[in-house]
């Protein structure tokens, strides 16, 4: 592992700027997310191609890619996907293309994650006595059976045509307010507008590719399942801590790679500002380190009780 930088030290307060030393990789970033854009499309194409098993295969590959892809959106909500805003909004706009998601709602929905990070709003893996325990295991179980995925371009959706009873709705609701409840104009604006490019994407794919619905549901079907059981694997049972609650977990290199280091979500949530190309280098030497799948498997023993009072929100 390459030696740290001397102007970092991970047990300093978290920076507000990356440090020179470690600036945001724009050629490789552009590199990946051209790759990220063209292999998923070329999977579309030949899933509408073919029968059977085959349908099924493709759909595996090409959930795996779309966790890049994935990985990539997310480094451009923080600014880390290029070093310029104007590119990073733009690659940004590419990249949510397929997931599909538009950038503004992601950026301000994933921002909301980080100030609310294992507050009440946010705790989905632990219940307090006088929770509805069947609605805690139908939204925890939804979430590792692949149904949280739906929600997200549904959601998009849904908030373009309906902000206004939205807004209403969850003005004091503190899980959802920092962003249904502080809606700005030019907010509902860009949401709308990169929907409408989403949709007008969508259609001529189908044209252009002549896709099959029922295969691209398929291939969707597959990166549903794995990126909802990714969701919240770093965050399950971690410390009640709005920066803390969080895992670095341990995970093979090739999928370390593919997540673009994204298994550091610890070091993530401790140096938002820094891009994933150096998220291994900030571990602590006391960081717990679980592997992946002893972690991933935990969450299907259910939501545990409750034993920590909660944090509150940090500021904006």
């Amino acid at each position: 592992m390459p030696a740290l930088p001397e102007s970092i030290n991970p047990t300093s307060p978290a920076w507000t700027v990356a440090p020179p030393d470690m600036p945001v990789p724009d050629r490789l970033n552009t590199w990946l997310a051209g790759l990220v854009f063209v292999a998923p499309l070329t999977l579309l194409w030949l899933g509408s191609n073919v029968t059977g098993w085959a349908v099924l295969a493709l759909g595996i590959a090409f959930s795996y890619l779309l966790l890049t892809n994935y990985a990539l959106l997310h480094e451009a909500t923080h600014g880390n996907l290029r070093s310029t805003s104007r590119a990073n909004y733009w690659l940004e706009v590419v990249t949510g293309l397929l997931f599909p998601i538009p950038f503004t709602m992601v950026r301000n929905t994933h921002q909301g994650h980080h100030q609310h990070n294992r507050t009440d709003g946010e705790l989905f893996d632990l219940y307090y006595p006088q929770d509805n325990l069947i609605i805690k295991y139908v939204r925890w179980y939804g979430i590792l059976c692949g149904f949280f995925w739906p929600l997200v371009p549904l959601g998009a959706l849904v908030y373009a045509l309906f902000t206004g009873p939205l807004t209403k709705t969850f003005r004091h609701d503190g899980a959802n307010e920092y962003f249904f409840g502080k809606n700005r104009a030019a907010t509902v604006r860009a949401v709308r507008l990169e929907l409408l490019l989403i949709i007008a994407f969508f259609a001529a794919l189908f044209w252009l590719l002549d896709l099959r619905w029922q295969n691209t549901l398929v291939l969707y079907a597959c990166f549903s399942v794995n990126w909802s059981t990714r969701q919240y694997v770093s965050h399950a049972f971690s410390k009640r801590d709005i920066v803390e609650g969080a895992w670095n977990i341990k995970h093979i290199s090739p999928m370390s790679w593919l997540l673009l280091h994204g298994e550091y979500d610890l070091n993530h949530h401790r140096h938002p500002e820094i891009s994933w190309f150096y998220l291994s280098r900030l571990c602590k030497p006391e960081d717990d380190r679980p592997i992946y799948w002893r972690q991933y498997w935990k969450q299907w023993l259910g939501p545990r009780p409750n034993l920590e009072p909660e944090h509150k929100p940090a500021d904006p």
